[in-house]
């Protein structure tokens, strides 16, 4: 199949979610919730403007009173014919726990994007980690994880493909915040394109299971001990073949946009040592690093999670490097009391009777409520595979000084792709900035043939609150998806921040514009540094 041109746009993951999830949805059951909400709103967008699914028809789009009722809505549209899609995050999610559970049990083809986000434990959190994805692991949906805004677009086709194929239901997850609002400059599916890979005999095939008076058939019976197991465990055939499902539909993928998508993809020296196994956005970061060991002499390698699941052992020892020796485990979640961290244990279940079964395997928590995870706390995962004494369960990204766990991550290494210009807006809530350098960087992404990258970073209060706003961009692609700690520019939108914060500590170069300086190049000093303050000019 020959590799197909698409057109370049650039938007975060919710955005590439919204449009590729319309072309395969007949009904969308939506309630908002953070981050998740910008998918729904995209579909209800594109439907209110008369955009045709895949099927000819505009999505019908309902809101429900909660996300129970989006789940239930979604669980009877499917039983009622219609290809359904929902969107959601967080405690969100748990609330469509019990419809999923069914939905799985009955073989619909239902697909549940998630914007992957904190549960609410000692405190709320509208930020992103894996606690709300890994609470469903149980429950017989299918589990496919994207890393960037990309993958949202490619992966994101997978799942509906894979679900309507499959017959089961599918969470396609990825980072809150982190991917659903970092823009990218990504590839976009031509629907006609996503027409040619779509199986229409499964298509049909479900349509004409839909509960029909004409046709009537029993569902959602209740059983008792004589027949419940037996039946239960006739499901295996099902979850046997989904797999290999997914992995067809990854290859029809791959054959239109000559990508290498597999249920785990492995990235690193072919004679790696050392080996990271994770899933979702901090995969970007550990392939800079990577990049930055393995030119420096080092052999290392990462694994990434596509296929969560079914979890099949093959696919992932297939991608295991021969050479490895110490394999790290980053888990983005955290589960109090348990043996270890969910991906972690099926790691080592995976490994146990293959070749690989000596291999000391350690584990590692990141990133939990979006806690940013640099290049440099990566970099320790690797040194603590080195050490003579390695922390065999630890934290990064924090310091620890209660349990003692945390990884030191001291040094401050630039590994982002030269030739890149990275920025800092300091700003205030509703001041402006975030809307200005969202535009700024779609203009440098839909008119340059660079590419682009912004993430905004700001606090629950939002207006009225600090806002970060974090652009980069440059010839080669963009893989940094931690804050800008390497600044060619910075710039401060509040005068009142050079003194509360060290706003200058991340500049390459000591140059710095204000809305303050008195004359049109003043100085001032900063942390010690003496800082070239530049006013502009009023025209």
């Amino acid at each position: 199949m020959a590799k197909i041109n698409r057109q370049t746009k650039t938007m975060d993951g919710n955005n590439a979610v919204g449009h590729v999830s319309y072309a395969f949805t007949d009904v969308a059951a939506i309630y908002p919730i953070t981050p998740s909400s910008v998918m729904a709103d995209d579909v209800d967008k594109y439907a209110a403007a008369g955009r045709e699914n895949l099927f000819g028809q505009q999505v019908k789009v309902t809101e429900m009173q909660s996300e129970a009722g989006a789940a239930g809505a979604v669980h009877g549209s499917l039983m009622a014919g219609a290809l359904t899609t929902t969107f959601t995050a967080s405690q969100g999610l748990l609330l469509m726990i019990p419809n999923i559970y069914k939905m799985a049990g009955e073989f619909l083809p239902g697909v549940i994007h998630v914007s992957a986000r904190t549960l609410a434990s000692h405190a709320l959190s509208i930020f992103g980690d894996h606690q709300d994805i890994y609470a469903c692991r149980q429950t017989g949906s299918a589990m496919l994880c994207s890393n960037n805004p990309q993958e949202c677009m490619d992966l994101g086709a997978v799942a509906h493909l894979a679900a309507i194929e499959g017959k089961m239901p599918f969470i396609h997850f990825f980072d809150g915040f982190r991917t659903s609002h970092e823009l990218q400059k990504i590839n976009v599916w031509d629907y006609e394109d996503l027409r040619d890979i779509t199986n229409w005999d499964a298509v049909e095939e479900f349509r004409s299971n839909a509960l029909n008076p004409e046709h009537p058939s029993t569902r959602g019976t209740a059983q008792n001990d004589d027949i419940f197991f037996q039946a239960r465990e006739a499901s295996n055939t099902h979850y046997n073949k989904l797999a290999g499902v997914v992995k067809n539909c990854m290859d029809k993928v791959n054959g239109k946009l000559g990508t290498d998508y597999k249920p785990f993809n492995y990235y690193g020296a072919e004679d790696a040592e050392n080996v990271i196994i994770a899933m979702g956005s901090g995969c970007e970061t550990i392939e800079e690093v990577i990049d930055y060991l393995n030119a420096n002499g080092k052999k290392v390698g990462l694994i990434k999670v596509r296929l969560y699941r079914p979890f099949v052992a093959q696919y992932l020892l297939d991608v295991m490097p021969k050479t490895v020796k110490k394999v790290s485990v980053l888990d983005r979640t955290k589960e109090p009391g348990s043996i270890g961290e969910p991906l972690y244990l099926d790691i080592l279940a995976a490994l146990k009777d293959s070749d690989f079964s000596q291999i000391p395997v350690y584990s590692g928590r990141y990133g939990l409520s979006s806690k940013d995870t640099t290049p440099a706390d990566f970099i320790a995962v690797y040194k603590n595979m080195e050490s003579e004494t390695p922390k065999k369960l630890f934290t990064i990204g924090i310091v620890d000084d209660v349990t003692e766990l945390s990884l030191e991550s001291n040094e401050k290494i630039d590994t982002t792709p030269k030739g890149t210009t990275s920025c800092k807006f300091w700003g205030l809530g509703a001041d402006g900035t975030v809307g200005a350098n969202k535009n700024s960087i779609k203009i440098i992404g839909d008119n340059t043939d660079m590419y682009a990258q912004g993430y905004f970073a700001y606090d629950s209060k939002k207006s009225g609150g600090l806002t970060v706003s974090h652009l980069r961009f440059g010839k080669s692609p963009i893989k940094s998806t931690y804050y800008v700690n390497h600044a060619d520019f910075v710039a401060c939108h509040n005068p009142s921040y050079v003194d509360k914060y060290d706003i200058v500590k991340d500049l390459k170069n000591c140059l710095l514009y204000t809305s303050d300086a008195a004359d049109e190049e003043d100085s001032v000093d900063l942390g010690g540094r003496r800082i070239i303050k530049k006013k502009k000019k009023k025209k």
